[in-house]
């Protein structure tokens, strides 16, 4: 973990470096000030020698000025170095998760990733920015302030072993009192974090159901969560600074007490009780300052480990070592092909599927909610990788493919269309970068886009709002659609993307797909018999197994599932799955 860490710094190393050496000098400088001091009270004041005052007067004006320059020019190095290690950090976990496969991408939540990339990576680079001031100077103002202490009074010093000891005990029974309420608190933020993304993302639905005050409940309870979690730890935490406060007021009275005596037997002298009240204070506050390190750690501790495990985490989803990066056709063979979404699971989610596309061919698949369509074409373009059998697109193995190359050429219109915050050109060229203006028209044509896109005051320019909220739903599948036409791929999935078009729209689009495409392997999950029954062949799915693979007529006469599906909305039935049919 500590390794992922620091090679975050990358080329902030120098700044992460030179931060510790300034305050090393910031040190250096405020432990001779004592010194100086007790030498104007001893040879200069009890002396009254002003020119040894003025002298050593005009040293310690410039050794103040020194430690003030050494203690800025550290602070900006710190910040520095932090910022840009927060920023590598988030840029390296950012990456790597545009690497991760469905699989891995199911491990962490979106809420999650989102408190990661956020607050955890803040709560390191404050952590990161004290620990390379604090830790170079806290110890080293406790070693140098007691051997100075030692060297003007060994017996008096004893007092400082004493109260390190004591406060070591406490400090260490405070942190292990809050490390578990660190621990428990950040996945309450992942909690917070859904809640706030589920209201946002879903506010349409929130309202046409009246259900302002459940999801204001809902959040309430998720904050009132982590305010407990804080409160819990924060009450342990508290016992730090009084404690340390306490034990300072005691050892300076002790100084004092005893000091005073000692002054009055001639074994100190004045100048050395105030040289060793000033270490009393340099050695306690920089108790202070280790004690604050040792909390911030305890709370980036948590931190570092949330944000390790996305570093950490690799795709199961590679290239292998001789990709190959030509798809030859869109034929497709699932060779008794089973998988399962984890490991573990007992029953596959696909059982032992067997059957041959032949490149060109438009196939129609139904199924009830649950029968795992969506899973079928899932592994097409290999966002996840099958646990048993083969399965092959242009007669290789998907995973001998270079990734890049096969999902640029198996399209995928998903079930829950997304399209993001620009213009309607921008989304289009998602599907191609370098798509011109005439390609992006031809695809809006064939997906029967360009009849509302021409009637928008702005065209092709018009601005389409986060989640394209401000298009309709039927509007939204169209341009996805057009945006998958763009790459000309060898395969187009549709997974039910035309559930929000009406049924003549939905025959336009699939002639456009007949005429103008006709040697892409179109792969089409509905849930309207009309819109699959003129394909070349229709797969039923049932709980994971083919239950029946042939022509319309065929699955008439042969299956019955598909048969009472047809009947049940040629005589008014309505459709098979009116919820959808998400797999």
């Amino acid at each position: 973990m500590l390794k992922l860490l620091v090679a975050q710094f990358k080329e902030f190393k120098k700044e992460a470096i030179l931060t510790p050496l300034m305050m090393v000098f910031e040190v250096i400088m405020e432990m001779v000030i004592p010194l100086l001091m007790a030498s104007i009270i001893d040879n200069g004041v009890e002396k009254s020698d002003l020119n040894h005052i003025y002298f050593i007067g005009v040293i310690m004006i410039v050794a103040a000025a020194l430690g003030l320059l050494f203690g800025v020019l550290g602070g900006q190095l710190a910040a520095k170095a932090s910022c840009g290690f927060a920023r590598n950090l988030r840029r390296s976990m950012y990456e790597n998760i545009q690497t991760f496969s469905f699989s891995n991408i199911d491990k962490f939540s979106t809420a999650g990733l989102v408190t990661r990339l956020t607050t955890d990576v803040t709560n390191l680079q404050n952590a990161v920015q004290m620990i390379l001031r604090m830790c170079a100077r806290a110890p080293l103002t406790l070693i140098v302030a007691m051997i100075m202490s030692f060297s003007l009074s060994p017996r008096l010093s004893s007092i400082f072993l004493v109260a390190i000891v004591i406060l070591a005990c406490v400090l260490a029974l405070i942190i292990s009192k809050a490390t578990k309420y660190f621990t428990q608190v950040f996945p309450k933020y992942d909690e917070l974090n859904a809640s706030v993304q589920e209201n946002v993302s879903s506010i349409r639905v929130v309202k046409a159901y009246v259900r302002e005050d459940y999801e204001r409940t809902k959040f309430e309870k998720a904050s009132q969560n982590i305010y407990n979690m804080f409160c819990k730890a924060e009450n342990v935490i508290v016992w730090n600074m009084p404690v340390m406060q306490f034990t300072v007021y005691v050892c300076i009275l002790l100084l004092s007490w005893f000091g005073a005596h000692m002054i009055v037997d001639g074994s100190l002298t004045t100048g050395d009780l105030m040289a060793l009240l000033s270490y009393c204070m340099n050695i306690l506050i920089s108790l202070m300052m280790l004690s604050m390190i040792f909390v911030m750690v305890t709370l980036s501790a948590a931190s570092a480990r949330r944000v390790s495990e996305v570093l950490a985490e690799e795709s199961n989803l590679t290239n292998p070592d001789h990709a190959i990066t030509t798809v030859k056709d869109g034929s497709i063979h699932f060779d008794h092909v089973s998988f399962r979404y984890h490991k573990e699971s007992e029953e596959p989610v696909l059982d032992d599927i067997n059957i041959q596309i032949q490149s060109g061919e438009t196939i129609g698949i139904i199924g009830g909610t649950g029968s795992s369509k969506s899973s079928l074409v899932n592994l097409i373009s290999r966002l996840y990788d099958v646990s048993e059998g083969q399965l092959l697109v242009g007669g290789v193995d998907v995973r001998n493919y270079d990734l890049e190359t096969l999902r640029r050429e198996v399209a995928v219109v998903l079930q829950k269309n997304v399209l993001f915050s620009g213009t309607i050109l921008e989304n289009l060229r998602w599907g191609k970068k370098d798509a011109t203006r005439e390609e992006c028209i031809h695809a809006c044509k064939l997906a029967c886009a360009d009849e509302f896109i021409e009637k928008m005051p702005d065209g092709y320019e018009t601005y389409i709002e986060q989640g394209g909220s401000n298009v309709s739903g039927g509007q939204k599948q169209r341009l996805c659609i057009a945006r998958a036409l763009i790459s000309k791929p060898k395969v187009l999935i549709l997974d039910d993307s035309t559930s929000a078009v009406d049924t003549a729209t939905d025959a336009k689009i699939r002639e456009a797909f007949a005429t103008e495409i006709p040697g892409t392997t179109k792969l089409i999950i509905a849930q309207r018999i009309s819109s699959i029954q003129n394909s070349d062949k229709i797969l039923v799915l049932n709980n994971g197994r083919v239950d029946g693979f042939g022509t319309h007529e065929e699955l008439l006469k042969t299956n019955e599932i598909y048969r009472e599906v047809y009947e049940s909305q040629t005589q008014g039935g309505g459709d098979f799955d009116e919820n959808g049919g998400e797999a």
